[in-house]
């Protein structure tokens, strides 16, 4: 069975940085995508960056330039680096892993619990 525990919200002032962590556990193959999402209070979860099966590197345009995911393959664990965080950035942050089951024929996603990070003075 596939896990992810996620690491690193907390409290931030603006401009500073965050750096969290999802570590997957279990039998992590055949991965489509990898990546993280947020939800503020009464807002919709939106992509924030993620992993394509193409290798490529999806970047929302609020993350753009700020953020930056990188993957430590050995230790199967997911970073996302955020600088000059600012209180709009303030949400649970949420680890995702899409794998393509081919017995199925489709692929599974799996979620992280969510790390609260909080931006504020």
């Amino acid at each position: 069975q596939v896990q992810l525990a996620e690491s690193g919200g907390g409290l931030v002032q603006p401009g500073g940085s965050l750096r969290l962590s999802c570590a997957a556990s279990g039998s992590i193959f055949n991965i489509d995508a990898w990546g993280w999402y947020r939800q503020a209070p009464g807002q919709q979860r939106e992509l924030v960056a993620a992993l394509t099966s193409s290798s490529s590197t999806n970047y929302a345009d609020f993350a753009e330039g700020r953020f930056t995911l990188y993957r430590d393959n050995a230790a199967n664990t997911l970073y996302l680096q955020m600088n000059s965080l600012n209180p709009d950035d303030t949400a649970v942050y949420y680890c995702k892993l899409t794998m393509r089951r081919f017995i199925l024929a489709r692929s599974v996603d799996y979620w992280g619990k969510g790390t609260l990070v909080t931006v504020s003075s």
